[in-house]
């Protein structure tokens, strides 16, 4: 099952949108690139289990 949530850009603050996998369990990361300024994106994504909270948080591709 998949939903979106929103991130915000690490680079340039802009807001970006994703499709989050909630089957692929509670704690996920993969990157992406921002839909703005096309730069890599670390997505840190928890998922509350009762919930379904998603709170995503951004990083710097090293």
């Amino acid at each position: 099952m998949q939903t979106t949530s929103d991130y915000m850009c690490a680079y340039c603050g802009e807001m970006n949108s994703t499709f989050v996998d909630l089957s692929g369990g509670n704690q996920q990361s993969y990157i992406e690139d921002c839909q703005v300024c096309c730069r890599p994106n670390v997505l840190y994504i928890r998922i509350d289990e009762e919930t379904l909270t998603i709170d995503i948080d951004t990083g710097y591709e090293e």
